[in-house]
């Protein structure tokens, strides 16, 4: 086992790279009011405080400190620290910036064939006039009544009409797609003979969020080891504002993050400013686990489209790297992505 680092000194440090990349100052003085009470303690009472789960009965110390001074007494470098020593302490603002400048489409677009607004023409001309190369339209599938999901009989007819669109907007693309709804035992709201027809496919919880913790796990596992999902959208169902504020379902996140590596799936930084999700401490777990993303908007309107910001200011105060994210990638390269889930 390696020698213990000081566990002091690591909180420190992460303080002074939170400040530096201008992170809220309530954030920084826990870090630092943390350094300063475990240099004050004893280190063998500190390392018998570790070894008995109770660092957390230490003022100020919550779940993220206290695996944090763990880590350190284990020798290893905390996980906090490494991610924030990655973005070389630059502000999230300006890394947040750069991932959104590189970003080639957004993944998960409603029309008015569903939930949203606006004519899938409006929302693909207001994409690119954003900058993008494409959007995936990806309207709801049929178990969501209230928001008008498509029968396998209409979305038949909106393929056709996305294929009669990309004749005129050239070499802007519409990307055929779907948000399946992920059913109670895991399975995809949609004939999987269509959803082979699509170039991405989303796939969301939109019902019995409040699962218990073992059956959602064993749920999202299944739809992610399904080979037509290449998205796990917005996975946790919480709102966070507006008039239907929801928590977040519980799942085993180091289980469900390594099936996405598995299979190679993307795990969605939905960017809509009710939802931001996932929470925080599972996207970093999300990145340590080495999964793909996708910073998507959500949007049902066109001005929704330019919320993909708040997404990528999120995904890289998580240490989110561009090479990780799928809708950077040119569209043949998504495609091909998405058409190896399949093969």
């Amino acid at each position: 086992m390696p020698d213990p680092r000081d566990p002091a000194a690591d909180l420190r440090r992460i303080a002074f790279l939170l400040e530096t990349a201008n992170e809220p100052t309530f954030r920084v003085r826990a870090f630092r009011n943390a350094a300063a009470r475990v240099a004050a303690l004893d280190p063998g009472h500190l390392a018998q405080r570790a070894a008995a789960g109770t660092l957390r009965d230490l003022p100020g110390i919550g779940e993220v400190l206290e695996r944090t001074i763990a880590e350190s007494l284990h020798g290893e470098e905390p996980v906090y620290l490494r991610r924030l020593m990655a973005t070389g302490g630059r502000p999230v603002a300006e890394l947040g910036g750069a991932l959104c400048a590189g970003l080639r489409g957004d993944c998960h677009v409603h029309s008015d064939w569903s939930d949203g607004g606006s004519p899938i023409k409006e929302m693909a001309e207001n994409a690119r006039d954003l900058g993008h190369d494409y959007i995936v339209l990806t309207d709801h599938s049929p178990s969501l009544r209230v928001a008008n999901g498509l029968s396998a009989e209409r979305l038949e007819r909106q393929l056709a009409e996305v294929a009669e669109l990309n004749a005129a907007l050239s070499p802007f693309r519409i990307l055929t797609g779907i948000e399946a709804d992920i059913l109670s035992d895991g399975s995809l709201d949609q004939t999987p003979a269509l959803l082979s027809r699509l170039d991405v496919v989303v796939g969301s919880v939109h019902s019995e969020l409040r699962m218990g913790e073992r059956p959602m796990t064993r749920r999202l596992v299944t739809a992610l080891a399904n080979p037509h999902l290449d998205i796990l959208g917005h996975c946790t169902g919480r709102m966070v504002t507006g008039k239907r504020t929801r928590p977040p379902s519980t799942f085993d996140a180091e289980i469900v993050f390594a099936a996405a590596v598995r299979f190679d799936k993307a795990i969605e930084v939905n960017a809509r400013p009710e939802r931001l999700d996932p929470p925080k401490r599972l996207l970093r777990l999300a990145v340590e686990a080495g999964c793909r993303v996708a910073v998507d908007s959500d949007a049902h309107a066109p001005g929704q489209l330019a919320w993909q910001p708040y997404g990528c200011d999120r995904a890289a105060a998580c240490g989110v790297g561009a090479d990780a994210v799928v809708n950077a990638l040119p569209a043949e390269e998504l495609l091909a992505w998405a058409r190896a889930h399949e093969a």
